[in-house]
């Protein structure tokens, strides 16, 4: 009785092993997994292309505002370049010491007040420009992140 026990445990029932079932769930485990590949190449499609766009955003916007800066620059060097030649003109009417003192006093007084409205402006417009550089990759960023909180 015991040889039956022991054949019974190892032997291999035909009725019990169909061909046809694991062709079938061997068939649904591929078709979910290219399915799978699908939506990840698509989504890594999409995210490359938004990518591509906020990139070329970034440096559109970058040479706008590396423009703007450049002629922020030429302004106030022709501003200063005027204020030195008109300068240099009332130097040559000067008729006293006192009165050169009191003129170089002015202009370097003036040309300071200046100095200093001219380094506020262009403070002002290099923040203006990074962060608009800024934003558009910020926003792909926090778009990609919530993509990934949010799968």
């Amino acid at each position: 009785m015991a040889a039956n026990t022991t054949k019974d445990a190892f032997s291999f029932s035909a009725t019990a092993f169909d061909p046809a079932k694991v062709t079938e769930t061997f068939r649904d485990f591929a078709e979910k997994g290219a399915a799978q590949s699908k939506d990840a190449y698509a989504k890594m499609k999409t995210a490359t292309e938004e990518a591509t766009k906020t990139v070329e955003t970034t440096l559109q916007t970058a040479q706008a505002g590396t423009v703007e800066l450049g002629l922020k620059a030429i302004d106030a060097l022709r501003t200063n370049a005027e204020m030195s030649l008109s300068h240099m003109e009332a130097l040559l009417g000067v008729k006293s010491i006192a009165e050169l003192v009191e003129l170089q006093t002015s202009f370097i007084r003036k040309q300071a007040e200046v100095t200093v409205e001219q380094a506020k402006a262009m403070q002002e417009a290099a923040k203006k420009v990074a962060d608009t550089v800024v934003k558009p990759g910020k926003e792909a960023a926090e778009k990609v992140m919530s993509t990934f909180k949010a799968a």
